[in-house]
């Protein structure tokens, strides 16, 4: 018989808050507003927390899991697969996090050349078995690049602006779905333009334009945003990070805003 390395005693006193496998690529489903349904693939972590009396945990379980699972993995199962984790590995605490592209078909301004955009999406869960009926926590993580235009170089510049991509990182709880092209569409509105995929020049000329007309600190983004999520009786905690990746520096300007609500 092999022997377990992992359920041998340690003697150092210290508990492990987070102990699994990271980054494992695995396919997923992901609701999608327009067709239901979208395959992607995740990079997939898990973990649980470790008693200060074990060496470590097995590695394989984690997959086993997943494995059990395979062609069902979507925001619908996560808790079934939370309590498996705290089951199998006999603990307090699990957490997944599921981070994949997420497509959505876009329209070009004026062209209306139809393309595909992507966006880097996540959903963090964890569970807590001495929390019940409360143990599961879901935070919906989408990140959306946009283009922003600086107001103070629009304003002290008697000919052009600087513009630069940004990045918006939105992270939401809510007590009922609230689907991620909503959350990408809320965050495309208060930025100076949106981001495509394929542009014709007709179209460029109309996103350049568009951003000249509507330029936004990292700090308008962050705020206009929060104020439209404060609105949406769905969504009951979020977090709104705006960063710029400054044009004319060589560094980024950064505002983040932090719901009161639990």
């Amino acid at each position: 018989m092999l022997k377990d390395i992992q359920n041998q005693h340690d003697d150092r006193q210290i508990p492990i808050w987070k102990a699994g496998i990271k980054n494992l690529l695995y396919p997923v489903d992901v609701l999608d507003r327009e067709n239901k349904v979208q395959h992607t693939v995740a990079r997939v972590s898990l973990f649980v927390d470790l008693p200060h009396h074990f060496k470590g945990t097995h590695m394989s379980r984690f997959v086993e899991i997943l494995d059990e699972q395979r062609g069902k993995i979507s925001l619908r199962n996560i808790g079934t697969i939370l309590r498996t984790m705290t089951d199998r590995f006999d603990c307090t605490t699990a957490h997944l996090e599921i981070r994949f592209p997420y497509f959505v078909e876009k329209t070009a301004p004026v062209s209306k050349t139809r393309s595909l955009m992507d966006y880097q999406c996540a959903f963090l869960a964890s569970f807590d078995r001495q929390h019940e009926p409360h143990a599961q926590d879901l935070i919906v993580e989408v990140v959306v690049p946009v283009a922003t235009l600086c107001p103070c170089s629009k304003e002290i510049s008697d000919q052009g602006a600087h513009s630069q991509r940004s990045w918006i990182t939105l992270r939401v709880r809510s007590h009922e779905l609230v689907w991620i092209e909503e959350l990408i569409a809320i965050t495309e509105a208060e930025a100076s333009s949106g981001l495509y995929s394929l542009l014709k020049r007709e179209d460029e000329k109309q996103v350049t334009e568009q951003a000249y007309a509507r330029p936004r600190f990292a700090e308008d983004m962050a705020r206009a945003i929060a104020q439209k999520l404060r609105q949406d009786k769905r969504i009951i905690w979020f977090q709104v990070e705006s960063e710029n990746m400054e044009s004319i520096h060589n560094h980024n300007a950064y505002a983040m805003v932090i719901s009161a609500k639990a």
